[in-house]
């Protein structure tokens, strides 16, 4: 008698692990490159690494002088060898160099860049992101994107319909009477592509490009966080916690490689011939700073932003700044952090300490004592909702963009970073995660020993939703 009042109550626990084993294993089904493998097949790190100009590619001896001299300014890093040799053998978008980079850091800067492109944008116009919201933000890009069209300038957009499923249809509606080109990127993948049928696929990318010349990318939705309405707020008033992200505004070469992504996209999602404007125009030198834009989407073979940290992270010497809004690290990357920090790399994380994913922080959280263990020191920011997705590694390679330390965007998502090789730049970018962790609280092993029993309860529990946070 008792035994069968114990198998009734087992059941629902039962079930519920018999799901989640269900679930994992089809998010398991998708597999990440092992880039240990890439690393030894990498081609000979001596041999000079492809470089594209504005008038285009350089000779083997112009650009290895571009590397040469980048190592000068630096001490010695196997970024700028190791690294950029797997990167070549992966196959990624080359190197391009004359261009100039400006760090946005926080949303405000974002906004007030990209209102100021949008109003001076002469030919064309376009946006690519995960959500756009019926919100004070959303508005002004509204007004300001039916002011340019009616003035003739060709606006056309790219939103994820899972991103956007709580903005109004009237919103998108004014957009397109305009004479705007909307694309609705739908979460499940399109007929005729390949893959276990539960996994979705997202819009995650983050681009705006203006005539072709310009381009902002990195963190920020089109979105003053409404999402997180309510969150923290105090009698009714507005949210008390704010919402914390990174962009890079870029001119020169690379913009031509945004913007060659977005017109894919927007082919692949079956958008409309758009009108002829001057999408690829010959593109000038505005800086001397190299950029390499690294995009991701599904496929084992497309996951670019995952053999870029992976890589990154394991060929570094000195430090490793990592900022992250999402952290639920596969087996690669939590090797690649710890193996750096073992060996003497200054391995620093600012993770969330709110998010409009409490679960994931807390998955995230069940990581920390085998990073601490092995020397990695864990912030977490405590001033605004952490959004940004951004590193600095060995004070010459950074990266600014849409994708996140997790499953999600590493396997489901298709995401892009703007890689940055420049000393000044990558002080910018310290300067700037000094600031943060400023304004974050340190995570020590001998207290994070002491947590509550319930707490880490919580974050076994969430960790056995790793494949889908």
């Amino acid at each position: 008698m008792e035994t069968d009042k114990l198998s009734k109550k087992a059941k629902p626990f039962i079930l519920f692990t018999l799901l989640v084993s269900l679930l994992n294993l089809v998010g398991g089904c998708a597999s990440l490159p092992n880039v240990s493998k890439m690393i030894i097949e990498k081609q000979d790190a001596n041999k000079p690494h492809q470089i594209i100009s504005a008038q285009g590619p350089l000779s083997d001896s112009e650009s290895q002088a571009i590397i040469e001299q980048l190592k000068r300014t630096v001490p010695p890093t196997d970024i700028l060898t190791d690294y950029l040799a797997v990167m070549d053998t992966w196959g990624i978008t080359p190197l391009t160099s004359g261009n100039k980079v400006t760090l946005l850091a926080n949303d405000t800067a974002s906004y007030a860049a990209m209102f100021k492109a949008i109003q001076n944008a002469k030919d064309h116009i376009n946006i690519e992101t995960f959500f756009i919201e019926d919100d004070e933000i959303g508005h002004k890009f509204s007004q300001l994107l039916q002011q340019k069209q009616l003035q003739g300038v060709q606006v056309n957009i790219i939103y994820d319909s899972f991103g956007s499923s709580k903005t109004p249809v009237s919103f998108f509606k004014h957009l397109q009477d305009a004479g705007i080109n909307l694309v609705e990127f739908h979460s499940t993948s399109p007929p005729g592509t390949s893959g276990p049928w539960l996994q979705l696929r997202f819009d995650h990318r983050k681009i705006l490009i203006v005539d072709g010349t310009l381009a902002i990318t990195g963190g920020a939705n089109v979105s003053r966080g409404c999402s997180l309405k309510g969150f923290g707020a105090k009698n009714g008033k507005k949210p008390a916690v704010t919402w914390r992200d990174t962009d890079v505004q870029i001119e020169g070469p690379a913009v031509g490689q945004l913007q060659k992504h977005f017109l894919d996209t927007w082919q692949q999602r079956g958008g409309q011939k758009l009108a002829k404007r001057s999408y690829l125009p010959q593109l000038k030198e505005e800086g001397n700073v190299l950029v390499r834009i690294v995009a991701n989407s599904p496929g084992e073979h497309k996951r670019q932003t995952f053999v870029m940290y992976v890589s990154a992270i394991t060929f570094a010497r000195h430090s490793v700044h990592l900022t992250t809004a999402y952290f639920v690290p596969d087996k690669q990357i939590t090797k690649a952090l710890t193996d750096a920090a073992k060996r003497g790399v200054d391995v620093k994380l600012i993770l969330p300490a709110l998010s409009d994913s409490p679960m994931s922080v807390e998955a995230g959280r069940s990581y920390y004592s085998g990073l601490l263990k092995a020397g990695v020191k864990i912030y977490e920011y405590r001033k605004a909702i952490l959004h940004a997705k951004t590193a600095v590694i060995d004070g010459i390679w950074s990266t600014v963009g849409s994708t996140n330390m997790d499953y999600w965007s590493f396997l489901s998502n298709d995401e892009i970073n703007a890689v940055v090789l420049d000393g000044q730049f990558a002080a910018e970018m310290e300067s700037l995660f000094e600031k943060d962790i400023g304004q974050s609280d340190q995570i020590k092993l001998k207290d994070w020993k002491k947590r509550p029993f319930f707490s880490r309860l919580g974050e076994s529990f969430a960790r056995l939703f790793v494949y889908w946070l």
